[in-house]
């Protein structure tokens, strides 16, 4: 399978409908900056999991938080939760108010998650269903 080097890549959230997925050109990789993966409706595109990280091995008792995702591997979301609890920030993120992504992304490493890395771009999309 062949991929065109300038296919659209598409950033889409929870309110990706099918309308919105309509709107891209064939071949297009969408990848969820939100919670929950887009509905694949089209089978001429391609769709990425949620951003996620790999457990430390000192984490136990888990197989999978999420059945779009492969065991051990935790959505960023959830990984955030965890790392708040294990940091005692007592704080919410929401609207305009974040911390550093820096210190977040250095405390989850410290804490022993690792990135959910994708091997490379062609493999990954073979991968897709």
């Amino acid at each position: 399978m062949g991929f065109d080097l300038y296919m659209q890549i598409w950033l889409v959230g929870d309110q990706c409908n099918e309308a919105e997925q309509k709107k891209a050109t064939k071949e297009s990789l969408f990848i969820p900056v939100s919670q929950f993966p887009p509905k694949k409706l089209r089978k001429d595109c391609y769709y990425h999991s949620t951003p996620a990280m790999i457990a430390p091995p000192s984490l136990v008792n888990v197989d999978s938080c999420e059945n779009w995702l492969p065991r051990r591997v935790m959505s960023a979301w959830r990984v955030a939760g965890i790392v708040h609890a294990l940091e005692g920030w007592n704080v919410h993120e929401c609207g305009n108010f974040t911390f550093s992504v820096e210190k977040i992304w250095q405390a989850s490493l410290r804490h022993g998650f690792r990135p959910f890395k994708i091997n490379s771009f062609s493999s990954t999309l073979n991968q897709l269903p």
